[in-house]
């Protein structure tokens, strides 16, 4: 059986938006196509302990895929871009079913890229719970703030 060869991300907007459609597909194996493998990558989920390496990476994935997909869309990216790096802070807006029917839950997440022989892969995602405002309001950094 042949494996699927890893996809060529160009650019680490690419990369996150795999990085995201594999999330709403539940789909580990299309989720570690995104991800670097080397061994110094970090994965970081609300509320659980810090993984690390591509294989504990990987079971972690498969662990919250047994619950099904996970809708989750990314917002108000703030991107920083280098040469051979990109940080990408984010708002990560997971819609969850609750019984009254649908709610979205904000958490903030922090997405780094490393440029390689092979394109644009992760290497660190860190997630943490946000106040259900977060995708209303940001702090302007007060020098920027024209009155």
């Amino acid at each position: 059986m042949a494996t699927e060869p890893t996809p060529m991300f160009p650019t680490p907007e690419e990369a996150e938006y795999a990085f995201y459609e594999a999330m709403r597909q539940g789909d580990a194996a299309q989720m570690m196509r995104v991800w670097s493998d080397d061994e110094d990558v970090v994965c970081i989920h609300p509320g659980s302990l810090r993984t690390l390496g591509p294989g504990a990476i990987r079971e972690a994935w498969e662990h919250l895929f047994t619950s099904g997909p996970i809708s989750a869309f990314p917002a108000q990216v703030k991107a920083m871009t280098g040469v051979m790096s990109a940080v990408h802070v984010l708002i990560e807006q997971i819609i969850v079913n609750t019984p009254r029917g649908k709610d979205t839950v904000n958490f903030y997440a922090t997405n780094i890229y490393q440029k390689g022989p092979e394109g644009w892969r992760m290497i660190v995602h860190h997630a943490s719970p946000a106040p259900r405002e977060a995708d209303l309001f940001d702090r302007p950094d007060a020098s920027r703030t024209l009155h």
